[in-house]
């Protein structure tokens, strides 16, 4: 009688018991790797689609223009959806700029000859500085560098005025900048607050750098056009336009011609954006619910049983269908072949911007 090996008979008896178990559970694993795999797949589908849509939604309109100036270094315009095509002549007669003085070499005085400054801008605010305790490094004197780190980091600054110490050729300045750019950004450092000494008299005198200035342009010729005077140099009085200036132009010249038009380049971008994305997203909900075939040479997909994955499907082939407004996408040349992707006709599309300039809108819908 063979000997019994208790260790490989105890082996064989668990593997026979749990065999069908072990079976299932591989069987069931596998079903969920699988259907993680697919819902992966679904989700990044998902989300490209999202970004599309929202990429669309946010520049307000699917339908995009284009604005160019007749000559550059001037002026930069940007049209957004709600422009209106045509053309504007503007003039720039001066662009606005931050004032900007200096203070030239600061004498390192004792902190006993500090004090408080008082620091005015023309559109009537203000902050106080106290240089009394602007000695951050303990020495017992105040440098530049220290009043013009005290000057910013002053309770109520908050970048009203911004400081700094320029050194050229051994000489050192402290240079004051506005926030903000227009003659209501002018600067006045009043130092009567100062004992009477060096640092009062040199804060007391001021270079001029850069002016105070608004922003000067006309609507039309210079002196007979609408004037627009402002202190930002962005421009917003053509509806839907964006200016910005950027350079005056010479007294007497002709004024620059703004062309607002039409983009179908960058409309038809848009739309084969969110074709692209659909198309994606179609197939890999068609991949995920296909139906195997009874051969078994076509698997069938993860979702093929899954009602809501299949009524997703369903509900984007219906939307495609519809239309919004009398409009259609068929009538703006995105078609679908039998497989369920789709194209655009960009000559189709452009001939139907052109009769309907705002259907394509009604279609997708406007932010």
């Amino acid at each position: 009688m063979a000997d019994i090996n208790p260790t490989s008979m105890a082996t064989q008896l668990a593997t026979a018991y749990t065999q069908n178990t072990q079976a299932l559970l591989t069987t069931q694993t596998k079903a969920a790797q699988s259907a993680s795999t697919a819902l992966g797949k679904l989700q990044s589908a998902l989300r490209s689609f999202d970004t599309a849509l929202a990429t669309m939604s946010g520049k307000g309109s699917v339908q995009q223009f284009s604005s160019t100036f007749s000559s550059s270094g001037f002026a930069t315009a940007t049209a957004s959806s709600t422009a209106q095509a045509g053309t504007y002549q503007l003039f720039v007669e001066q662009v606005a700029t931050a004032h900007q003085i200096a203070y030239q070499n600061l004498p390192a005085v004792p902190v006993s000859t500090g004090g408080p400054i008082s620091i005015n801008l023309a559109d009537g605010s203000s902050f106080n500085v106290n240089l009394s305790v602007a000695d951050t490094n303990g020495d017992g004197t105040l440098s530049q560098a220290e009043i013009a780190r005290s000057i910013n980091q002053a309770a109520g600054n908050g970048g009203k005025v911004t400081a700094m110490v320029v050194t050229v050729s051994g000489s050192s300045q402290m240079v004051l900048t506005s926030g903000q750019t227009g003659a209501s950004g002018a600067i006045t450092l009043d130092a009567s607050g100062l004992p009477t000494g060096a640092l009062k008299t040199a804060l007391s005198t001021s270079t001029q750098l850069t002016a105070a200035q608004d922003a000067i342009a006309w609507l039309g010729n210079q002196g007979t056009g609408i004037k627009l005077q402002q202190a930002s140099n962005t421009l917003s009085a053509i509806p839907g336009v964006t200016v910005s200036l950027t350079q005056a132009m010479a007294t007497g010249a002709s004024p620059l011609t703004l062309t607002v038009a039409r983009d179908d380049g960058a409309t038809a971008a848009n739309v084969k954006g969110f074709v692209d994305a659909y198309n994606t997203l179609e197939k890999a909900l068609d991949d995920l619910t296909q139906a195997g075939s009874a051969d078994g040479n076509t698997q069938a997909g993860a979702f093929a049983s899954d009602s809501s994955v299949r009524a997703l499907r369903n509900h984007l082939h219906s939307l495609l269908r519809q239309d919004f407004g009398g409009q259609n996408l068929l009538n703006f040349g995105i078609s679908a072949d039998r497989y369920g992707q789709l194209s655009v006709n960009n000559t189709k599309l452009s001939a139907a911007l052109t009769a309907n300039p705002t259907g394509l809108d009604q279609v997708f819908g406007k932010t």
